[in-house]
């Protein structure tokens, strides 16, 4: 009787949490602290172009008010192996002058500004990137890792399992549409199912899941896979994002 008991109960848990609607927010606190660590492996056509590249980024939030934050985010690490047309590109910021070849060295040039300079953003608790800018304002591109690690907007309505919500992206050339829907909710987590296309410059499909810890609205881990054909060649692109507080 027990066993049985214990069963029916689970069972009416799993029905609760399937029903149930959770409003997705970023919940930061001024002066939480996080870390997110990038992985992102490309593949271009056969022999043309690999690149594997791996960032970390700490974050502190220096600011909240109503439905709005503001942070400060640095470049802590960043890994690079490409090869493309017969040549490798290996870049660590970790190691030493001596550690490096010379494309090292002349990759550590061009990169170290970046890995010198802070990004502070304004958003919302919805996860739209409201205001960017870089201190000093004069080094370029260390924005772009930002935007990419903004990997969903939450709806402003509630959602339950089996619902699903839409976001468009454009990065000049190619257009990403993404799906989101809501595979499972638990005291703790939110798992989301990622669909999507590519258009533009290319065309592809896009899957991926993501799963967000639902006292900070935090994505704790996102995968993004995509499949797509530049002028006649296949691409792969696959990303993982893992979020870490302090």
């Amino acid at each position: 009787m027990t066993k049985k008991i214990i069963v029916l109960l689970l069972f009416i848990s799993t029905i609760t949490f399937a029903q149930e609607k959770v409003l997705l927010r970023l919940n930061y606190e001024k002066g939480q602290k996080y870390t997110m660590d990038m992985k992102m492996a490309q593949v271009i056509g056969v022999d043309v172009m690999t690149n594997n590249m791996h960032i970390q980024m700490k974050y502190d939030v220096t600011g909240v008010s109503d439905d709005t934050y503001e942070s400060s985010a640095k470049i802590t690490k960043m890994v690079m192996d490409m090869k493309q047309g017969g040549v490798n590109v290996s870049y660590d910021s970790t190691k030493k002058d001596e550690e490096l070849d010379e494309i090292g060295k002349m990759m550590k040039s061009k990169m170290q500004p970046m890995l010198s300079a802070t990004i502070i953003t304004k958003g919302d608790n919805l996860g739209n990137i409201l205001e960017t800018k870089v201190e000093p304002s004069n080094i370029k591109g260390a924005e772009d890792f930002t935007k990419q690690s903004s990997s969903v907007i939450y709806p402003k309505e509630a959602v339950a399992v089996g619902d699903t919500w839409t976001k468009t992206k454009n990065d000049g050339t190619l257009n990403f549409s993404f799906i989101y829907k809501v595979k499972s909710i638990s005291q703790k987590n939110v798992l989301i199912d990622i669909s999507g296309k590519i258009t533009g410059a290319a065309e592809g499909d896009i899957t991926g899941s993501m799963d967000i810890d639902r006292s900070t609205g935090m994505p704790s881990e996102s995968k993004i896979n995509m499949t797509m054909n530049i002028q006649g060649q296949d691409a792969t692109t696959n990303m993982t994002a893992k979020f870490t507080k302090g």
